[in-house]
């Protein structure tokens, strides 16, 4: 019965995930940090979700392979990893989002995610989106901060060739200088002509990556700025991580939103998309 339930949502999200449907979310903490703040920020997530009438799925890390410093809390690896996103998707029946690095870990995770992340920095890896897309789950893959928009359609493409066509791409900026991104908003229109659904990571896109020596920093002031003028490009969905108390976060805690500013941000920016999508943004020739 739960499994059936799950599944519901997971196929109406496979669905609605469209630039022309209503926005839709991805949230949660950076990396899992415990089994209990997993679950509390899950709780809490699902509470605004149901409140506010808005599909999200549950994001959360079980490995930061790419941390900054061999020093730097990476989470609680693969097993321990599944064991807490299992336990979030079986408790409050909602779709998982975990990012993979290396090509083995593709079955493994897919018997609790129901969408796959490739990681910015991995999304040229042939044999991970290759594993990935053998898995059939629905794929979200991040832009690598050093290509170019129009490079992703080879990306999409690696994909399709499994016999996958559940795929979304993920802008999360592009490298500006040492330790600084920028998010160039004509992506959005070259990457919804590929035929997919298109996310903003609106929290990774004002990260200082390495900014602060041996750790990378971030902006968050500017995340509710980057969203907004995404939305109104007509997208589908948002990418943010949030946490309760970010400057105590274990990894990304500069540019993560605050749980408690979530809710005004949200409201805001699920206005926007309804009217966003309901005026045609002119063509110019």
């Amino acid at each position: 019965m739960l499994q059936g339930k799950i599944q519901e949502k997971v196929e109406h999200l496979r669905r609605i995930s469209s630039n022309d449907n209503n926005l839709f979310f991805i949230l949660g903490p950076c990396v899992i940090e415990s089994r209990d703040h997993v679950l509390k920020m899950a709780e809490s997530l699902s509470s605004l979700a149901d409140k506010l009438g808005f599909e999200f799925v549950f994001k959360a890390s079980f490995d930061k392979a790419n941390r900054t410093s061999i020093k730097s809390f990476r989470g609680p690896g693969l097993e321990d990893g599944i064991k807490v996103l299992r336990e979030v998707r079986e408790e409050f029946s909602i779709p998982i989002i975990t990012d993979i690095h290396e090509s083995w870990q593709a079955d493994a995770v897919a018997e609790v995610a129901d969408v796959i992340q490739i990681p910015a920095y991995l999304c040229r890896q042939t044999d991970l989106l290759l594993a990935a897309g053998k898995t059939g789950k629905i794929i979200n893959i991040k832009k690598g901060q050093f290509i170019a928009p129009h490079s992703m359609e080879q990306v999409v493409d690696k994909i399709k060739s499994t016999g996958n066509e559940k795929i979304w791409i993920c802008e999360r900026g592009y490298t500006f200088g040492y330790n600084n991104l920028i998010v160039d908003y004509r992506n959005f229109a070259i990457m919804k002509s590929f035929g997919v659904p298109v996310v903003l990571d609106a929290t990774h896109s004002v990260q200082r990556p390495g900014g602060l020596g041996n750790l990378s920093g971030g902006d968050r002031e500017f995340v509710s700025f980057l969203a907004a003028s995404a939305v109104v490009q007509r997208i589908a969905a948002v990418f943010m991580e949030v946490h309760d108390e970010p400057e105590k976060a274990k990894s990304d805690g500069a540019n993560s939103v605050r749980l408690s500013q979530l809710e005004s941000l949200v409201s805001y920016l699920l206005e926007l998309d309804d009217w966003a999508k309901n005026h045609d943004i002119p063509r110019l020739s």
